[in-house]
């Protein structure tokens, strides 16, 4: 039986939804909440399609948020926007499975998601702080275009093969990890490749559940 072990979650757009920014993310609900949204979107324009600069973009992010108060974006940006059924389909895949999130977005929503969720590891990039402010200075983990590398470590760093690995994506740059893994679930797609590539095609993560042990009945079968 192919037994999957563990279900990787996209940040951005998939698991929490800011609205009225690029890619429903981490990113753009930071720039909204420090006041800075008119510049971080010159620099989506600028940057996205530049797919070997993410590091200098996020670096740029990072730049526009230097010296801003910590917990006066905390106030703005949570309790996070979870996606519909999230934490309704968390609860049943918990302790059954590794959970966790693979995002190019922030890690202090990852984090933040990661604990409410309680799950195992959040991979996402770093704002660096001090004394309670952004530094303006940043750690890309994940570039926004090496999703499916970056999930070659992540499952080698935590012991998982990647055809034992559910993946959940909404937007272009999940299809390397969406490619890799066992199970491919397209969670509300922004791209119609996310359905030519998926297993499956949710809008409400409480169908999640069902379709791992769907397909893992049908390995058991087959």
């Amino acid at each position: 039986m192919s037994r999957l072990d563990a279900v990787i979650f996209d940040l951005d757009g998939t698991l929490v939804r800011y609205h009225g920014v690029e890619f429903e993310s981490s990113w753009g609900a930071l720039a909204v909440a420090a006041g800075v949204s008119e510049r971080s979107q010159e620099l989506f324009r600028e940057y996205f399609a530049r797919k070997d600069a993410y590091a200098e973009w996020v670096a740029k992010e990072a730049k526009l948020l230097e010296g801003v108060c910590v917990a006066h974006i905390c106030k703005r940006i949570f309790p996070p926007p979870y996606a519909q059924g999230v934490m309704r389909a968390v609860q049943q895949l918990k302790g059954l499975y590794t959970l966790g999130i693979l995002s190019s977005g922030v890690d202090l929503v990852a984090d933040r998601v990661a604990s409410d969720l309680g799950l195992d590891f959040a991979w996402a990039n770093r704002l660096l702080v001090s004394k309670g402010c952004f530094t303006g200075v940043s750690k890309t983990v994940v570039g926004l275009w090496s999703k499916g590398q970056v999930l070659e470590t992540l499952a080698q760093e935590h012991g998982l093969a990647l055809d034992r690995i559910c993946f959940v994506g909404d937007n272009v740059n999940d299809l390397p990890a969406l490619e890799r893994v066992g199970l491919a679930i397209a969670a509300n797609p922004k791209d119609d490749r996310l359905r030519e590539v998926a297993d499956h095609v949710i809008d409400d993560f409480a169908l999640l559940p069902g379709l791992i042990r769907q397909y893992e009945a049908a390995s058991l079968a087959a």
